[in-house]
């Protein structure tokens, strides 16, 4: 298993995650949304996974980015903005190879072990 966590020291739910994995001796990497964000590869893996780029809006996103990226008709045009604006990128997102998920998902990642 190659467990990436994509998420903020601040969500509550991305410590929960890393406690997740921590418990049953998984390793993982952890990056930070906010300081490294996503490689377009990556958020390309996540989208072909989560099959809905919606769902990987952080519902409480503020500013600009956010209130723009619900008004984008195209999926190139939500993906460049997530892709420039890190911070509007639901946390976490748990990665394993061609597996995602975003939130908070024992039941699917106990299905990966």
């Amino acid at each position: 298993m190659n467990i990436q966590i994509f998420g903020r020291s601040s969500s509550f739910d991305t410590k929960k995650a890393q406690r997740w994995f921590k418990e049953r001796r998984i390793n993982f990497q952890y990056i930070d949304l906010d300081s490294k964000g996503m490689s377009k590869g990556e958020l390309n893996s996540v989208l072909a996974a989560v099959k809905d780029i919606d769902s990987l809006l952080d519902p409480k996103a503020k500013g600009e980015a956010a209130t723009l990226f619900k008004y984008l008709g195209s999926t190139e045009e939500k993906f460049s903005k997530l892709l420039d604006n890190p911070k509007i990128i639901a946390a976490p997102v748990v990665r394993n190879g061609r597996n995602a998920t975003v939130g908070y998902c024992p039941d699917v990642w106990t299905k990966w072990e």
